[in-house]
């Protein structure tokens, strides 16, 4: 059976611009949106600042919501690409489309859950750092990526229950990139990294003349 992106290349809804997939994410997903687009911009000290504003006391339900629109996005990305597009290379390190994309449901769905051991004060105490370049499996379909990016935001809706009321709370957690924050300032950089692959996975379409219409609904 063919895929309807593997027959429709190069039918794009329009011409794509270089924000044009950040822009319609917006409206579903502002804060991580905006927290995105200082690292979009190089103005990586923007980035704390924003998400630190941006997952204060009480918003670990609204920003769940919000990485169920990035889920969303990715999962259309996923849809869009022809499925030649996997084994491709994807942009981060070495790996091929099909490892990046596991490796952005892998990440996201335990950014949250240490957040969520952290607000449960059950973090390892023994836990190393984070280690950032562990790539999914290379060999995944269509099919195997998105159940993989569902099955990430189940795991995130448990995990950031535990989170809420606990936004504030410091988390052990550390980061090469960006350190440690506090327990719902994970939550929000989870959708940051989305956004850092989804902007890869729009480039590539781009230069595929793959489709690229609008999202499809959040992932909840």
């Amino acid at each position: 059976m063919t895929h309807p992106a593997d027959s429709k290349a190069g039918s794009a809804t329009g011409p794509a611009t270089a924000d044009d997939w950040l822009d319609e994410l917006e409206a579903g997903a502002p804060d991580v949106v905006a927290a995105y687009r200082g690292i979009d911009a190089g103005q990586f000290l923007s980035v704390r600042r924003e998400v630190r504003r941006r997952a204060g006391s009480g918003t670990a339900r609204g920003l769940t919501g919000q990485l169920a629109a990035t889920a969303g996005a990715l999962a259309a990305a996923v849809e869009r690409l022809p499925e030649a597009a996997f084994s491709m290379p994807g942009e981060e390190e070495d790996w091929n489309v099909s490892q990046a994309i596991g490796h952005v449901a892998h990440a996201r769905a335990g950014l949250v859950l240490a957040a969520s051991l952290a607000a449960g004060r059950r973090f390892p105490v023994r836990a190393g750092p984070v280690v950032p370049g562990v790539p999914g499996p290379g060999d995944a379909d269509r099919q195997g990526l998105l159940a993989a990016l569902a099955r990430s935001q189940r795991l995130i809706a448990r995990a950031a229950t535990r989170v809420a009321g606990h936004e504030t709370d410091a988390c052990p957690l550390d980061h090469p990139l960006v350190g440690r924050l506090r327990c719902g300032e994970w939550i929000l950089f989870a959708g940051v990294h989305d956004c850092m692959h989804l902007q890869q996975l729009h480039e590539l379409a781009v230069r595929l003349g793959a489709p690229t219409g609008a999202a499809q609904p959040s992932m909840r």
